[in-house]
């Protein structure tokens, strides 16, 4: 099972710095609210990204309605410098028919790119589910299973701040659903009161 981080003790996602892009014009991260993104950092030499990471970020991407779901791949070097730089990585792409967009991690300071140190990353496959609001909710070193990342992303698309439409209607009229059963009733059992005339003076507003 996957824990999320309660919304109140989850902190924003740190900003990703990456470029190229391969299968998108630049992304970033800020630009991507009110979806979830599945950020998922792999190296093009890592056995278990290649047999099992990709192929894994690849269903979430075919699997969940895009206006909901963005799978982003970083590609986040920080052995073999020389044998995986952006040529070799382009072909790879294409060889490997990666469908989602992939940006590659920056240098920094050290060996770790940019990124993978701003998010402390451990190695690869690293999975990172980031909510609609930008708060990083998850970051999983490994392969999780596909049954576990599946109800995780579907318990971020389900979150939503949104007030939903009212549902509790009769004949009086439409409640907002989120009172509750016991605000509900309460306002049912109040008295209706005639309409009152409505003045016609303009109130300014300044």
């Amino acid at each position: 099972m996957i824990d999320l981080a309660p919304i109140d003790r989850a902190g924003l996602a740190p900003r990703w710095t990456a470029a190229p892009w391969l299968n998108s014009a630049p992304l970033e991260l800020a630009e991507l609210r009110g979806r979830v993104v599945v950020l998922h950092a792999f190296q093009m030499l890592c056995p278990g990204c290649v047999m099992h990471g990709l192929p894994q970020a690849a269903r979430i991407h075919a699997n969940f309605d895009r206006r909901d779901v963005i799978v982003v791949g970083l590609h986040t070097v920080f052995e073999h410098h020389s044998a995986m730089g952006p040529q070799a990585l382009e072909a790879f792409v294409h060889e490997y028919r990666v469908p989602f967009p992939v940006g590659v991690d920056c240098p920094g300071d050290s060996t770790v790119p940019t990124t993978m140190a701003a998010y402390e990353m451990r190695g690869t496959p690293t999975l990172v589910l980031i909510d609609r609001h930008g708060r990083r909710r998850a970051q999983i070193f490994g392969r999780p299973e596909d049954l576990e990342l599946g109800a995780a992303v579907q318990a971020l698309v389900a979150e939503s701040d949104r007030p939903r439409p009212a549902s509790d209607c009769d004949e009086q009229g439409c409640l907002i659903e989120a009172a509750g059963p016991d605000r509900v009733g309460a306002l049912r059992a109040q008295p209706s009161r005639p309409l009152e005339p409505v003045s016609t003076e303009v109130i300014g507003t300044g």
